[in-house]
């Protein structure tokens, strides 16, 4: 077992240090179980954020930490990919698509849900989340009885701890940064004094929380007419991401919008059934 010294506090404490053999491992079920893709350069990073999992667990060494996760069914998967994952999220970040939601996409939407339609949104990837919220505040900015109407933004994510935490509709001052603060009157209650801030009572009651495994199955029901997945499929291989854009136009109604992240591009069979239509969106052909 290969261990390093650390100072800490005054006193040595041993940090276990991650073989090839052992980050091989991990790449392996990241990729096969989620479609995660962590390359050679990350392995740093991976050891030190597995490290404070090991200590929790009383482990002392990466080959037993991986066996553990490696058990079929085994409980810890959920904290590994919790803390291989990184979520960095703010309200309306990239404005450009909000501004675009609320102008181009959301109005015909609104009017056909107004007379009856069925108004579904999807949120890929949602973190703990501000993105949904945010959509959120955009539909009810347009239509204020949108939780009488049945209008549904879903929310998912792979990790189960980010999902509670978007569940409380509750954020401190410093992740409520917003492009205005006509933006956060969108979203947010005012007259908070605790420090915190609180996400609308008609703005959360239209938003819906539940894991999902983009890699794995979906178990939707409805299609839906606007999808977002940004900054998610920089994740994953080539492969991987070429199959979730087809899966997202499966899923899309005809003239339906996806908005993705701004290093990530549609590609494969699916640039075939989508047609750019603003900066890193795209709108399923009819």
């Amino acid at each position: 077992m290969n261990m390093r010294a650390t100072p800490v506090g005054g006193s040595i404490r041993k940090r276990p240090e991650l073989s090839d053999r052992d980050f091989q491992r991990i790449a392996a079920i990241a990729k096969s179980d989620y479609g995660i893709q962590i390359e050679p350069q990350k392995k740093s990073m991976i050891q030190s954020r597995l490290t404070k999992r090991m200590r929790s667990l009383e482990l002392g060494d990466f080959a037993d930490y991986c066996a553990l996760v490696e058990k079929p069914d085994s409980g810890e998967r959920e904290n590994f990919i919790s803390s291989i994952t990184t979520n960095v999220t703010h309200f309306y970040r990239e404005v450009h698509h909000f501004k675009q939601l609320e102008t181009e996409v959301l109005p015909p939407l609104v009017v056909r849900a107004r007379s009856g339609s069925k108004l579904r949104v999807w949120s890929a990837g949602c973190s703990t989340g501000p993105e949904p919220y945010s959509i959120a505040g955009s539909i009810t900015k347009l239509m204020p009885e949108a939780g009488r109407m049945g209008v549904e933004v879903l929310a998912t994510d792979l990790d189960r701890e980010v999902l509670a935490k978007a569940e409380t509709a509750t954020y401190d001052a410093e992740q409520c940064q917003v492009p205005a603060p006509e933006w956060g009157d969108r979203v947010f209650q005012r007259g908070t004094a605790d420090g915190m801030r609180r996400v609308r009572p008609d703005v959360a009651g239209i938003v819906t929380f539940r894991q999902v495994n983009l890699n794995g199955a979906w178990t939707h029901p409805v299609k839906f007419d606007i999808i977002f997945c940004r900054n998610v499929a920089i994740y994953f291989d080539r492969e991987v991401q070429q199959r979730l854009w087809q899966r997202f136009a499966d899923v899309l109604q005809p003239g339906g919008t996806l908005f993705i992240g701004h290093s990530e591009r549609v590609s494969g069979p699916a640039k075939d059934v989508f047609t750019p239509c603003g900066i890193t969106a795209y709108r399923k052909r009819s």
